[in-house]
């Protein structure tokens, strides 16, 4: 009896490779996103470097200033973002972060 061998064309064969390798792909993707810190409630910012580097962190587009999105980063500057915004511009200075962080 003659053993029957199982034949998997080119186009099969690539087309398994590329559904695995995107897989992987959007598997790596997504765990970058999930173990990006958000935000830190556990530990209390408090020294002016540690003020810096929170608000380093949030300014995503490096304008110095966080607008809603990037302030949704911390959840309490989210919440009282039109009471830290003291100047009404709609963006939240790096003084007016410091400041709220401080209080």
């Amino acid at each position: 009896m003659a053993s029957k061998s199982h034949f998997i064309p080119n186009f099969e064969a690539r087309s398994v490779l590329l559904l695995a390798a995107l897989t992987v792909g959007t598997v790596l993707a997504i765990q970058a996103q999930v173990s990006e810190p958000v935000a830190t409630p556990a530990r209390t910012v408090t020294g002016t470097q540690d003020i810096d580097a929170a608000f380093d962190r949030a300014d995503v587009n490096r304008d110095g200033k966080l607008d809603r999105a990037e302030a949704a980063r911390f959840p309490v500057i989210e919440q009282r973002f039109d009471q830290i915004d003291r100047d009404r511009d709609q963006s939240i200075s790096r003084e007016e972060f410091a400041a709220a962080i401080k209080t």
